[in-house]
């Protein structure tokens, strides 16, 4: 499984699922200050789903339909890095790799919520 975390997301969680075995392209390590509709295009043209914190992704997704492979947005009260590594190991835990592609998940502390958007 491929992953964009966007810069907003961080790179401790970058580096964290790296270490779990996925493929990361990390934004602040490896892009800094591109801007987000770089960002979805490039996750959309190289088949990575995009982590981020980033709420005008929602935007982009909805309103603008910009297309995607998929968008985890993170939407949690606890912004530490622990907190958003905790909460991304609970997703990738509950879910298989399939049913996060091509979906808009929206995740909190309390709860995950996928909608189509495509």
């Amino acid at each position: 499984m491929r992953f964009l975390v966007d810069e907003s997301t961080g790179v401790i969680v970058a580096r964290w699922l790296r270490e779990q075995g996925y493929e990361v392209f990390s934004v602040y390590e490896e892009a800094r200050g591109i801007n987000d509709d770089d960002i979805i295009q490039k996750a959309f043209a190289e088949n990575w789903i995009l982590i981020t914190n980033d709420k005008d992704f929602g935007e982009k997704v909805y309103r603008e339909q910009r297309p995607h492979r998929g968008v985890i947005l993170l939407r949690l009260d606890n912004e530490k890095a622990t907190n958003k590594i905790a909460t991304l190991q609970q997703l990738l835990e509950m879910y298989p790799p399939e049913q996060l592609f091509n979906n808009f998940i929206v995740v909190t502390e309390r709860q995950i919520r996928f909608s189509r958007s495509q």
